[in-house]
């Protein structure tokens, strides 16, 4: 699934006539980008939400015959639903039976999209307590993951306002979350008792005592927030 319903106003004033998932970088389409890497792993079916200037995504992908692929569109045009309500909505146009890769439009990487879904599925498939796999690094941010020693997530903290959600820092580990992840079909039930709208982050830390939420450190992570006008310049150079 990949994420493309976000206003984009850090994008401003490029995203007051287009949806930032269709932003150019590299000249193409930052949802150009998402969706050939994808591809290139192997996925064939792919859900996208939309919500700002929703029809240019849908028109984008139509001219370009949704890239011979399954192309599913979750519409959010009624009002967003968050990163967690956005996932909620779309369960009904995934594989139950199939772990899902979420992907949020603006993010570059150099990460293998094939061995992270598998490593996910082969995990979950030994240990039937897995339900969710999110990629993380250590890198320099305000929001933290916090993780104990087999990268069970825990809890949370922004080190700026010394907020703390779930367990206390301790002797926990303090990594970055990439806004890539796998959440696998043992955890869809957990999105019913949710609300319509809310934010992935907040289901993560409301069931991460009775589900097993992992994460995967990625040593080597390089990746690039296209969030603001100035990262668009040093997305140029991460293509490259």
């Amino acid at each position: 699934m990949i994420f493309a319903a976000g206003l984009g106003t850090r994008l401003k004033p490029l995203t007051d006539t287009m949806p930032k998932a269709l932003v150019r970088v590299g000249g193409q389409p930052l949802l150009w980008h998402v969706i050939m890497k994808l591809r290139a792993a192997g996925f064939e079916r792919i859900v996208v939400n939309v919500h700002h200037f929703a029809q240019q995504i849908v028109d984008y992908l139509k001219e370009n015959d949704n890239f011979g692929l399954d192309i599913r569109i979750s519409d959010e045009s009624d009002g967003l639903l968050e990163t967690g309500g956005g996932i909620k909505k779309a369960l009904p146009l995934f594989d139950q039976e199939s772990p899902v890769l979420i992907h949020n439009v603006d993010i570059l990487s150099n990460v293998d999209l094939n061995f992270l879904y598998g490593f996910a599925a082969s995990t979950a498939a030994v240990d039937a307590d897995i339900d969710a796999l999110l990629l993380v690094s250590q890198r320099k941010t305000k929001r933290y993951l916090l993780f104990d020693d087999e990268l069970i997530l825990r809890g949370w903290i922004n080190i700026e306002t010394g907020e703390v959600r779930g367990q206390s820092p301790g002797d926990l580990r303090q990594l970055a979350f990439s806004g890539i992840h796998v959440i696998g079909p043992s955890a869809f039930p957990y999105f019913e008792e949710m609300p319509e709208r809310f934010g992935i982050i907040d289901f993560y830390l409301k069931y991460c005592q009775q589900c097993s939420f992992l994460g995967y450190e990625k040593a080597d992570l390089r990746l690039l927030d296209v969030g603001k006008l100035d990262s668009l310049e040093q997305a140029e150079s991460f293509l490259k």
